[in-house]
């Protein structure tokens, strides 16, 4: 990303994580408004924090004055571990909360994922939910119905999708979404990976946060 990224390391429960932080202009947001956390896609088919659609999320939440983090999962970069079916990515995110918690306690949170990351985003929201864990939105671009077993989400998600997805097909996602009653935002001409739609992204979520 071109603007000053702060990377650092955490302790995970399989070992250390890798981390990136972005935070708002402070010319525009003298008081972040928010903390938004990212989520790549599958990181055995290459995902990784860098995933164009991943900093496409994160430039997002930074235009809306979301202190912004990022977290390379498990055997990722240097993220240590082996991939985990989402399980222990999921407690990894949970970590990654708790230690930016303790710099910004009272910031509304806000989760998001790219295809896989939306299955650990959704997973979070729901342990959090749970607990009795506020979550300001959840956002989630093209989310992983058909392929991880997708939990029920709340009513307010921000979906995108992409036309002709053949990774995640359109249809999948809309019988996920069908007993829930929930839209989704369909990029016409979009594959999985929004080749030359990702200011698509970053303006419908825009649109949608005012």
């Amino acid at each position: 990303m071109n603007i000053h990224t702060e990377q650092f390391l955490i302790p995970g429960k399989a070992g250390q994580l890798q981390c990136a932080v972005n935070h708002p202009d402070p010319e525009l947001f003298p008081a972040p408004t928010g903390l938004a956390l990212v989520a790549h896609p599958h990181p055995l088919f290459g995902g990784t924090m860098e995933n164009k659609v991943a900093q496409t999320l994160a430039r997002t939440f930074i235009s809306l004055g979301y202190v912004t983090v990022r977290m390379n999962f498990r055997g990722v970069g240097q993220s240590e571990g082996v991939h985990d079916a989402g399980i222990g990515e999921t407690d990894d995110m949970e970590t990654l909360l708790q230690h930016m918690r303790q710099r910004y306690p009272d910031l509304p949170l806000v989760l998001s994922g790219f295809s896989f990351g939306t299955f650990v985003q959704s997973r979070l929201h729901q342990r959090l939910s749970t607990a009795g864990i506020p979550v300001q939105r959840l956002v989630l671009v093209g989310a992983a119905a058909g392929k991880w077993a997708m939990p029920d989400i709340p009513a307010d998600t921000i979906l995108i999708h992409g036309e002709l997805d053949d990774t995640i097909p359109l249809q999948a996602v809309f019988e996920w979404l069908r007993p829930q009653d929930i839209p989704v935002v369909v990029i016409p001409g979009a594959d999985h990976f929004f080749h030359r739609r990702l200011p698509h992204i970053k303006k419908i979520i825009s649109d949608l946060w005012t």
